[in-house]
């Protein structure tokens, strides 16, 4: 059963937004209602606000059997108009012209059949980089097992609360933020906008662990740096996971130093959900994302032939998390897919024990400078050591003699360091051929609603 603790309900909570409250009695009562008001509906579109509502929908519309596609609650006409017409809901909840929930409501009664483990539990719309974004169809039996295999990394249990501040329309924020949690028989405390005192003080309660992406941690580590009593309070978490993009290595060390802890990062995407995660009692070691989970097969491939450890391949996937396909869209779903492997696109490095460290995207992170593979993360992770860097993006460009060049767009911590300066500095930490060609210097790097650094708009 995809949530068993519906079955067997208690009293204990399950979700905390703000100050509304559902234990987990009430959600399946709640929830039981929804899914009659579901009836037959093969796919229903939910309105993803960081609400009980939503909550409630989602796990209304899994009880009935159906697929969720979650939208983005600020979703632009254009793509809004794309996702609906491409996965045809039958029923819309929430947003200005759906159905509404009422989280009030209780229907008593047994729990409808529950639904075939191949069939989609949610359709997830990928951002696109070319054309339209893409419908992932998950099925039930991925996010399972993929739960099942975090909670043996994580040693997550029903004892657990998770706190986090994630958008409730990606896989990080909704399957493993909040069905994670009601799948074990713990707890949810969504806190709304992300806010440093928020965590600290639900991490002073009933909170024991904390969801995040590397914007996130980066303003923890500043605010624990400046605060003594908040710094204590995050270093009562049992775990601070971090995920959605890697998080810098300067990050890991300042969080460590201020609170005691250190994060725990795992890697992932929505096709595949979690692959690899760093165990809870394993070895910590900042920029790496572990051994891949319970059931889940990682290999790294260059052309297709398998690289050997501590050379750069890109990543590919098989196991019991993987997606069913895209809506829609065979020709995508055959090019994504190789022998049962999927082919995720982003670069990789192997050390012996199995421990894997994310480099980069293939198509804006691998870098062929000078006849040399070089990945823009390490390159990155070196200049934010450097004290005048504050933030930092890295791309290559075309070049006539190096074939790319490697470009750095740097956020400067008060006055900016020459060019020179910073080559140099890199030049000294990893070698000679990864120092920036060039730098450019901004106010800001520009993000998507997750924080991670979109890089094709730095070039456009």
């Amino acid at each position: 059963m995809l949530l068993p603790t519906l079955a067997v309900p208690d009293e204990r909570e399950a979700l905390r937004f703000g100050s509304d409250v559902l234990t987990h009695a009430e959600l399946a009562a709640a929830a039981k209602a929804v899914a009659a008001q579901v009836g037959g509906a093969r796919r229903v579109a939910v309105w993803a606000t960081p609400t009980l509502q939503t909550c409630v929908a989602v796990v209304g519309v899994l009880l009935a059997g159906a697929a969720v596609v979650p939208i983005n609650p600020k979703i632009g006409e254009r793509e809004l108009a794309h996702i609906l017409g491409d996965s045809s809901p039958d029923l819309v909840i929430g947003g200005p012209d759906g159905v509404t929930v009422d989280v009030t409501a209780r229907l008593d009664g047994p729990l409808p059949a529950e639904a075939d483990p191949e069939s989609p539990a949610f359709v997830v719309y990928t951002s696109g980089t070319t054309g339209p974004p893409k419908g992932v169809l998950l099925p039930r039996r991925a996010i399972a097992s993929n739960l099942d295999a975090l909670a043996q990394a994580w040693e997550w249990t029903a004892a657990d609360t998770v706190v986090h501040a994630l958008p409730l329309f990606h896989v990080h924020g909704l399957i493993l933020g909040v069905l994670g949690p009601l799948r074990l028989g713990g707890a949810v405390h969504h806190i709304g906008k992300f806010d440093t005192h928020a965590i600290a003080a639900a991490l002073s309660g009933s909170a024991t662990v904390m969801f995040g992406v590397p914007t996130m941690y980066h303003r923890l580590a500043a605010d624990c740096e400046a605060d003594a009593d908040l710094a204590a309070a995050v270093g009562r978490a049992r775990l601070l996971v971090s995920g959605s993009a890697a998080l810098p290595a300067t990050d890991h060390a300042r969080i460590t130093k201020a609170t005691g802890q250190e994060v725990v990062e795992r890697y992932g995407m929505t096709e595949t959900l979690m692959n690899c995660a760093v165990r809870a009692s394993g070895d910590r070691r900042p920029g790496f994302v572990g051994p891949p989970v319970d059931g889940v097969e990682v290999r790294l491939v260059d052309s297709g032939a398998l690289v050997p450890d501590g050379e750069i391949g890109e990543i590919e996937v098989r196991g019991p998390n993987l997606f069913l396909g895209y809506l829609n869209r065979p020709d995508a779903t055959a090019e994504a897919l190789r022998d049962g492997w999927f082919r995720t696109g982003d670069m990789a490095v192997r050390s012996p024990d199995g421990y894997v460290r994310i480099v980069g995207r293939r198509a804006t992170d691998l870098i062929k400078s000078g006849g040399y593979k070089i990945g823009a993360g390490e390159i990155e992770n070196a200049l934010l050591e450097h004290p005048g860097v504050a933030e930092v993006a890295v791309t290559g460009e075309p070049d006539e003699d190096l074939g790319e060049r490697i470009v750095a767009w740097v956020v400067p911590s008060g006055e900016p360091p020459s060019a020179k300066e910073l080559a140099d500095h890199v030049a000294a930490l990893l070698s000679p051929h990864k120092r920036p060609r060039v730098v450019h210097y901004l106010d800001a790097l520009p993000r998507n609603e997750m924080g991670k650094v979109t890089k094709r708009a730095l070039h456009a």
